[in-house]
Order: C-alpha cells, then structure tokens, then sequence
C-alpha cells in the first residue's frame, strides 16, 4: 500500500509559491519514473495530481488488475506497480500537491512557469512535464434504460477489489484488453462469467484472446460474440441480463453483476487552454525529447501523441527518460549532461 506519511504532501490553498526544478502534472505510473530519472540528476521534482493518492488510473481504478508488459516483472498487480515506483523515488523526496487539478500556466519574466491548481496552489519551476495519462477521464456507458438505477446496485464501470465478485454470476461487455484480463481473471473468483462482444474479433492481445478461449473450451467461462446486452433487469438488485444477437436471437441470462468495460472518454480539461498543439484529445510532440510547441513544457505518456504513438506503460517511462535530459539542458545549458549507468553509481539517493 502506498504510505504517505514518506512524501510531502501540499494541500493548503494559502500558502508560498513551491518551487522546484520540474513540475510533474500527473501522478501516474509515467510521472512516477519521471521522478526517478530526475532524481539520478540531482534535479528536484513536485508532482500534482487530482486524484487524492500517487498512482493515477492504477491506483484508482484497478489497483487489482494484472499486467504482464513490465520487464522484468511476468505479472504484477497495478497497484503493486505504484507501489514499487514510489518506493523506488522514495530518496529524491519528492514533492506532492494531490487532489488539485493544475488548472493554469502562467511564464515568469526570468523565462520560468507558473503552475495554479484549482484551489490556488501555486507552482514554480523552469520545466514542466505534463504526465496526465488521458487526462479527465470517464468510463464510456452503454446506452440501456434502468443503467443508473443498477449502478452500485450491479452495475460497476471499474474493479477495484475482484474479491467483490466471488462466487457471483457475472456478466462482462467489452472487447479490449480490460474486457478480456478481467474475464481471465474473474474466471477463478465468480461462479459464471459471461462475457459478451458485438464482434467475434477482439482488439486485445492474442495471448489473452487464447487464454479466454481456453477457458470457455474447459467450461470455466462463456462466450457471446457479435452480440450486446440489450436490457438489465431486477428489483432493487440486479439480477437479470438480456442478450441480444446479431441474428436476432434473444437469451435471458441470471446475473448479479454487469461491468461494461468499454474503456474510458478522454477529456484534456484545462489543458486545452493552455496554448499547446493538440490532436485528438492529447498533446503533439517532438519524439527528440517529447517536448510540445512551448520549450520548457514536454508531454509523457498517454497524453501524448506522435506518429507511431503506442499507449503503453514502458513507452511511457522511455518519453519520460528522455524528456528529464533536456531538463537538465535547460536548467545547466553549459554543463556536459554524462550518462552514468546506476550499475556504476550505486544506489540511487546513496
């Protein structure tokens, strides 16, 4: 669990401007190793995030969820993850405003930036990387009536706690990666899973398409293609999942949980204000170093967009790589930036 007695969190509304060498907008996983890279350089990081713990969408949303892209790690829970990070910045002490949103960016006369939260904090540094995964974000929602009426009654749009599902009939929408993971993983908990798709092709991985399919084929789990959920049904409680294919056919399934995992709605927020090039609902940026339109102000992470983008955690680390040497640069333009490998440092913060 992540301990926050170890940080410095800032949430009083009037006080000093914090100073540091990098604002860090975005607590997530990205902006966490941004941190580390920073601190290997002796640079000073404050990170603000809106969420009121480090960890972002990992840690809010499905701290529970395994993911097996991480080198070095075959599966590691979300949660663990962040944990790991934050214990591996734990000697840089870094700084934390947490449950603010940066609402506004101002540039000083000495060439610096001015960051403003939603509740008056402010920000100074001469570097600012915007880390904000996909920025505000809600679940995308099937279009089905009593939909609100189930929510928290059946209905749940995020995992937190698989454990919430054991030994209940549930009944999953989707055919990403989310849809797919969670299926897999459910399969062990709930007493039926059903999952349901409008396609038989997925967009998830093959490795994790095979696995449902090995699954449905041993009768641990059941599989609908090219159809959707068309009705919930119930008293107080959800209990009941309509069924609809392609072909018209109709089933009744018993259910006592719905989770439609269509992903998530994108939404700059304040960002869009802020004078950077956007594309589709996240920042252009130079793949030198990931920095936008405004030198000093780079973009990591899923925020991000360039040719050849792929929105994946370990990409996010190396865009925050570089983008921490071109900090240094602006900080010590004068100074020969030397790449030192930890293996011949020691240990970080040593």
């Amino acid at each position: 669990m992540i301990n926050l007695f170890e940080i410095e969190v800032h949430q009083t509304t009037f006080a000093p401007v914090i100073e540091t060498d990098i604002i860090i907008i975005g607590a997530g996983p990205t902006g966490l190793f941004a941190i580390f890279e920073a601190g290997l350089l002796k640079l000073k990081c404050h990170l603000i995030d809106y969420l009121p713990q480090p960890g972002g969408q990992l840690a809010e949303i499905y701290p529970k969820k395994p993911i097996y892209d991480i080198p070095g790690f075959p599966s590691i829970l979300a949660g663990e993850l962040v944990d790991n990070l934050m214990e591996q910045v734990k000697p840089f002490n870094p700084g934390f405003t947490l449950g603010e949103r940066a609402e506004s960016i101002e540039k000083t006369d000495d060439g610096q930036f001015i960051v403003t939260t939603n509740r008056g904090t402010a920000h100074k540094a001469p570097n600012i990387l915007i880390a904000g995964g996909l920025g505000c974000f809600a679940p995308r929602k099937p279009e089905l009536a009593n939909l609100e009426k189930y929510e928290d009654h059946g209905v749940d749009y995020i995992i937190k706690d698989p454990e919430k599902f054991r030994n209940k009939k549930v009944v999953i929408a989707g055919g990403g990666d989310s849809a797919l993971d969670w299926s897999i993983f459910l399969a062990d908990v709930a007493s039926e899973v059903t999952l349901v798709h409008r396609r038989t092709s997925f967009r998830g991985a093959l490795d994790s398409v095979e696995k449902v399919e090995n699954l449905v084929a041993a009768g641990k789990m059941t599989l609908i293609t090219e159809a959707q959920i068309s009705a919930l049904d119930g008293g107080d409680e959800l209990n009941k999942i309509t069924v609809t294919e392609n072909n018209g056919t109709v089933t009744e399934i018993d259910a006592e949980n719905f989770i439609p995992l269509f992903g998530l709605s994108p939404k700059l927020g304040p960002i869009k204000e802020w004078g950077l090039d956007l594309g589709k609902e996240a920042i252009l940026v130079d793949t030198k170093d990931y920095q936008t339109n405004v030198p000093g102000i780079f973009a990591i992470g899923d925020i991000n967009q360039y040719e050849g983008k792929l929105k994946l955690i370990l990409c996010g680390f190396h865009e925050a790589t570089l983008a921490i040497q071109s900090c240094y640069k602006r900080i010590f333009p004068d100074k020969k930036l030397v790449l030192k490998y930890t293996t011949v440092m020691g240990a970080p913060g040593s």
